[in-house]
């Protein structure tokens, strides 16, 4: 360690401006902390050294930053009996770090700067080199949000959170050289925290003068900018019904613009309580002084690529689980995975199929090419159908197994909050944008519940949903925000159950755009079945009476019909398994897993895989060709595509194969039935959109009213077919079917000449 004449370590008073060296080293042990980082490391860092091997000087000097690992200096620091010093005083310790530092690079710069540069214009001459900031990177262990109080002021502490605000860059006033009125003494004053503060009197002999003027143009300032972040949704999930719990971190030089809403953050910083305002209880009673909490941060590193998920830093027990997953083969990961999404609720094999391959999700093309536009690799997943089939619980079990996922309820739920918010910061005026839950489930999922009490709210959906971005335009504010999210919506039909007689959008008042949108569509229908309703009562009980383990009778009956019913090779029936002798996957060992498996695989398709799927869209275009229907885009084909990725990536492999792409193919072909087919079991594509037939007959019923009164009561059937093509009316079918319905229905009565009158 290097000192001054006095015994001051050299550069003191760069980080200590107003704080006496005798006066802290009495109190915390500066000595042991300045050696810690001088006995960190000799060599000088990676990034001054030249390509030829040697030091470059020039940038040695403009380095301020240096990063410390916790692991290394907590072994220095135990070694110098310095580490509970260290968590009692960290303020100081940082400091004093940052004087070692700042010693150690004199010491390269005096050794490697030629003598013919070392002049008087050199700031390393005269001792003037810009402070070294110290970051310390990975401090253990991670406190919880709502486990900041009062105890934590002036520890030194990590947190790991969701970034749901980020205010604007401000500068923070760190100096300013002030100017005596009387005797024109200089005095340099150093704001603490940033609050301007005047000398209070000057002290020239024989002065004392209280008056002082700013130098203005010798004030020196830091950039600043405030971070809201809030607890993580799977922490605050185990402590259920209580709000996420948020607190603002204060970020300083090489800090600020590091990261954007919906990030996931860890801070390592030191907890600082300031005062926020003064409350008065009543008239002639003492005020109040009211304090909040919030992190002065000292490090920051952003989780974009999965990092807080466990997928890039999987110990040595996650590989294991994985490859214990893998080790089940081939033919046992579907139902293992499928299986697993929400063990409690019995049957819809497809259904919990669909939502694990939205969770894996497909490979996202062109992200990082600024010339192409990118293709989504996050497929959406829509449930509808009628109450009390274990929608809700499904989506709820989506959000939990999810690396990262968000939980929202329709019914409560407006655009903004989807979206993103512009709040109005105190003090400044100025406007900061705050995520919302597509936003916060970047990268993960988004379940959206009662998707049908939201359609104020579905436009706010569209491009979101296939552009995957959320553009503003408020308040001056115009940015584009990510919102890499796959969403999992789930619905009850209007009027309570689900009408085969009505088309989708009739059944679900949701926009057609916003349906085309969704890759799997599922329709639930409580439809009476005699032995599937005893299957179902003996699950039930048996979670209830037996720790969710199924009776041997239910066994027996499972198997039977198994047999007989299911013998054929589908997809369904090998995603069915014995609840008596199944184990389904932990959440959190699926939650690894999925981690995993979305960071290191990007499956492509094969040769086999894309005959298949080609095969198929083209068989979809073929039968689905009407002029008065919505056709078959090539948003089906990317439909196919990303889900036969997501079914590699269930098992970890980087080609898609023709198997793949044949489960893929049966499980759009049930959501596609079940979309279209009809009241009487007939398959229709007509009916994804448009209208149904009751409805045409109506509407044609009431446009023949209003031309009564002109064209009389009787109408021929090109008459009324002209009426047709003039108001755009869908009708299934022949026109002359339409018109039988309709006299069958007493909306005409059949005259003779082949004239109908209309039914008053």
């Amino acid at each position: 360690m290097q000192r001054d004449r006095a015994g001051v370590p050299l550069f003191w008073e760069l980080y200590f401006q107003t704080e006496p060296y005798e006066e802290i080293s009495n109190t915390a042990p500066v000595d042991a902390f300045i050696d810690t980082i001088l006995a960190y490391g000799d060599e000088p860092p990676p990034a001054v050294v030249a390509a030829t091997g040697e030091l470059d000087w020039r940038l040695l000097s403009s380095i301020d930053v240096m990063r410390v690992e916790w692991d290394k200096l907590r072994a220095h620091l135990t070694h110098l009996d310095a580490l509970n010093a260290f968590l009692l005083f960290p303020s100081t310790a940082v400091l004093c770090f940052g004087i070692a530092a700042h010693q150690k690079r004199f010491d390269l710069l005096s050794q490697h700067v030629p003598k013919e540069d070392l002049d008087e214009s050199l700031p390393v001459s005269f001792g003037e080199l810009d402070p070294i900031r110290v970051r310390i990177i990975g401090f253990e262990p991670l406190v919880g949000i709502r486990s900041i109080k009062t105890n934590s002021i002036n520890q030194f502490i990590a947190v790991r959170g969701t970034v749901i605000r980020t205010g604007n860059i401000s500068p923070l006033m760190v100096s300013m050289n002030f100017v005596c009125a009387k005797c024109e003494a200089a005095y340099t004053q150093f704001f603490q925290d940033g609050k301007y503060t005047v000398p209070t009197r000057c002290f020239t002999r024989n002065c004392r003068s209280r008056a002082f003027d700013p130098v203005y143009s010798s004030a020196k300032s830091r950039d600043s900018q405030t971070l809201k972040i809030q607890e993580l949704m799977s922490d605050s999930l185990m402590d259920a019904g209580r709000v996420p719990r948020a607190i603002e971190c204060e970020l300083t030089d090489d800090m600020v613009d590091f990261c954007r809403p919906g990030d996931v953050v860890v801070v390592c910083g030191i907890v600082r309580s300031v005062s926020t305002e003064v409350q008065k209880k009543s008239k002639g009673m003492d005020a109040r002084a009211m304090y909040s909490l919030h992190v002065e941060a000292n490090s920051l590193s952003s989780d974009r690529q999965w990092t807080s998920m466990n997928a890039s830093s999987s110990g040595r027990p996650d590989l294991q689980l994985i490859r214990a997953i893998i080790d089940e083969g081939p033919q046992r990961i579907f139902p293992l995975v499928a299986n697993s999404i929400c063990p409690s609720i019995y049957g819809h094999e497809l259904v919990k199929a669909g939502i694990a391959l939205t969770l894996f999700g497909g490979v996202r093309r062109f992200a990082e090419d600024t010339n192409r536009v990118a293709i989504r690799g996050d497929p959406h997943l829509f449930i509808v159908g009628d109450p009390g089939l274990g929608k809700s619980q499904m989506l709820t079990a989506a959000a939990q197994i999810a690396p990262r996922g968000v939980y929202v309820c329709g019914g409560y739920t407006t655009s903004a909050g989807l979206t993103v918010t512009l709040h109005k910061e105190q003090g400044s005026n100025d406007f900061s944008i705050e995520a919302g839950a597509l936003v916060l489930g970047d990268k993960g999922i988004c379940c959206i519940d009662e998707f049908d009490k939201m359609s104020q709210e579905h436009s706010a959906l569209l491009e979101a949903m296939e552009q995957q971005n959320i553009s503003i335009a408020k308040a001056g504010i115009i940015c584009t925000l990510p919102c890499r999210t796959s969403v999992i919506a789930a619905a009850n039909p209007v009027g309570g159950h689900y009408d085969r007689s009505k088309t989708v959008a009739e059944n679900l008042k949701v926009a057609p755009a916003v349906l085309s949108r969704f890759d799997l569509i599922f329709i639930l229908l409580d439809k009476p079945d005699e032995e599937l309703d005893e299957l179902l009562s003996d699950h039930v009980m048996a979670i209830h009476t037996n720790g969710g383990r199924s009776r041997g009778t239910s066994s027996r009956m499972r198997s039977a019909r198994l047999e007989s019913e299911y013998a054929e090779d589908s997809l369904e029936n090998r995603l069915r398994v014995n609840p008596h002798d199944f184990d389904h996957l932990p959440s959190h060992c699926l939650r690894k897993y999925i981690a995993y498996a979305r960071e290191y695989c990007h499956p492509e398709l094969s040769d086999g895989a894309i005959e298949i799927l080609k095969e198929f869209y083209l068989s979809l275009r073929e039968k689905h060709k009407s002029v008065d229907s919505t056709p078959i885009t090539t948003r089906q084909l990317e439909s196919l595509i990303r889900l036969s990725e997501a079914r590699a990536r269930m098992e970890l492999r980087q080609i898609v194969t023709a198997e793949d792409a044949r489960d893929v193919v049966e499980i759009m072909k049930a959501s596609l039935y079940q979309t279209v087919e009809d009241q009487f079991g007939n398959i229709d594509f007509r009916r994804t959109t448009g209208m149904s037939v009751g409805n045409a007959m109506r509407k044609m019923y009431s446009i023949l009213l209003r031309r009564v009164s002109s064209d009389g009561y009787e109408f021929t059937v090109e008459d009324m077919r002209k009426i047709k093509d003039e108001h755009n009316i869908v009708v299934t079918g022949s026109f002359l079917d339409f018109i039988d319905k309709m006299n069958n229905n007493n909306y005409l009565l059949k005259k003779g000449g082949g004239r109908y009158k209309v039914v008053t």
